[in-house]
């Protein structure tokens, strides 16, 4: 795909991406993840494995900073390319509760080696070590409905935005989990509790589906994504079929063409 950005917004951002080398239901590597990313428009792009609590491929017998260092693999090869072909790439984590998931921005895979600490936190702890550390926590896809979530359940007291759009959910590109009502329903738990709302796309493989953040401006790193989200500062959001205000109302139809 290629993806047509707003004037006014030029810099977009996945935010929500997984590669084979941390996440077991992924499809590709960090490097040919973020090329495909790029090549569609993307200036940048979050790596957001899944960690012990969800579907990972990393031994969780492992010590912990060698867990840490084989999961972040994925993230280092994207950042590898970017680094070779002017592409921003910044480490996160897609963390799992019996699949009630959250995505954790802001912070570096060797911040995660000197704190242990989150390998046996809770939600509410959780929460309480990022935001101490000065990163982000996100609640991802809150009203999805599959197998691997055996109950609905929202924390926006313990996360400092709600995913309002997932493109997995609404992309003409997605062939699963589709359902736009659970957007409907993230967006409307964002403006009951005063949350800020991200967009990302859930991407698996190099069929992308064209969610995500953008910016009047280009982010300089993981930190500087989470200021701008919670400061308030003017983005807009893609659930791969709208372009959206950050609170939601749509903007217009998405241009997207085929890139191949």
């Amino acid at each position: 795909m290629k993806i047509k950005l707003l004037e006014e917004y030029p810099y977009l951002y996945e935010t929500h991406l997984h590669t084979n080398s941390g996440s077991a239901c992924g499809r590709n590597t960090g490097a040919e993840m973020a090329a495909a990313c790029k090549k569609a428009g993307y200036t940048g792009t979050f790596v957001t494995d899944h960690n012990w609590g969800g579907n990972t491929c990393i031994n969780r017998e492992l010590a912990w900073e060698e867990w840490m260092t084989l999961y972040a693999k994925g993230y280092e090869d994207a950042a590898e390319y970017g680094q070779a072909n002017d592409f921003d790439v910044f480490f996160g984590m897609e963390t799992g509760f019996d699949g009630t998931e959250f995505l954790i921005c802001g912070l570096t895979p060797q911040w995660f080696i000197e704190n242990p600490a989150m390998w046996s936190a809770d939600i509410p702890k959780q929460y309480e070590i990022v935001k101490n550390a000065g990163g982000m926590v996100v609640q991802a896809h809150p009203y999805r409905k599959e197998d691997y979530i055996p109950v609905i359940r929202t924390f926006p007291q313990y996360a400092d935005a709600i995913e309002g759009s997932n493109a997995t959910h609404s992309s003409p590109f997605s062939i699963s989990h589709n359902n736009p009502e659970w957007d409907d329903q993230a967006r409307k738990l964002a403006a009951a509790t005063g949350k800020p709302m991200t967009a990302g796309s859930d991407v698996h493989s190099t069929n992308l589906f064209g969610g995500g953040v953008a910016f009047k401006r280009r982010l300089s790193s993981g930190k500087d994504y989470c200021n701008a989200i919670l400061g308030g500062e003017d983005y807009i959001l893609s659930d791969g079929k709208f372009w959206r205000r950050k609170d939601g109302t749509i903007i217009c139809e998405m241009e997207i063409t085929d890139n191949n």
